[in-house]
Formats: structure tokens, sequence, C-alpha cells
């Protein structure tokens, strides 16, 4: 507990530091526990917070484009993944489920998957 406090702490100390129109743009190198990490910034005003990254975002237009539940491996397929084995789809479940997690997908019982509306 105390070395997470001295952690919060030292990091508010360089946000403080730190110049507000740079840390919007830039990651803030800092150093934590003796290691060189990269702060990264909140996302800025001028975007919408609440909007998914670009990879998510095409994933979030596949599911709807489809005309009902969509698998991982047809995602995949519409990406120019490597569906031929499963294990190379993984990383774009992971990605669906968290879309799923946060309400933007529905993830059916039989893991296909369909948009919220």
């Amino acid at each position: 507990m105390i070395v997470a406090e001295r952690v919060l702490n030292r990091l508010a100390e360089q946000d403080r530091a730190a110049e507000p129109d740079v840390a919007a743009v830039v990651p803030i190198p800092a150093r934590v526990a003796g290691r060189a990490v990269l702060l990264l910034p909140h996302r800025g005003e001028a975007g919408d917070e609440a909007a998914p990254p670009d990879d998510y975002r095409t994933i979030l237009a596949i599911v709807r484009d489809a005309d009902g539940p969509v698998q991982v491996r047809a995602v995949g397929a519409r990406l120019g993944l490597d569906t031929s084995a499963r294990g190379r789809l993984e990383p774009l479940r992971a990605k669906m489920t968290k879309l799923a997690d946060r309400g933007r997908l529905h993830k059916r019982g039989d893991g296909r998957f369909t948009a919220r509306s």
C-alpha cells in the first residue's frame, strides 16, 4: 500500500511538472521504481472520449454490416487475418469480448456476436 502511494505521488508530481499542451499530445517519460516508463496522457477534449480506437471501430462496423450474428472467424476474414488456426484469432476474440463487456456488442451463448442497437 505504501509503495502504491509513493508511485501515485511521484506520478502526480511529474504530471504537474509537465506542460499541459505537450501532455495532451506526447507520452511523458517517467521513472517508476527505478525503471523507465512512458505515461500515456488522458484523451484530450478535442476527441470524443467515448469513441473506441480505430481497430475497435472497424470491428464494430463489420458486425453492424452483417446480416445476423457473426463468428469471430468471419470478422477475421473480413479484416484479412489468417483464419486457418484458431490461435491466430484469439487477439480478435479478446477485442470483441471487450466490446461486449463494455456494452457495444452482444455476445450470444453460441459464441457469435451481434451489434447492440
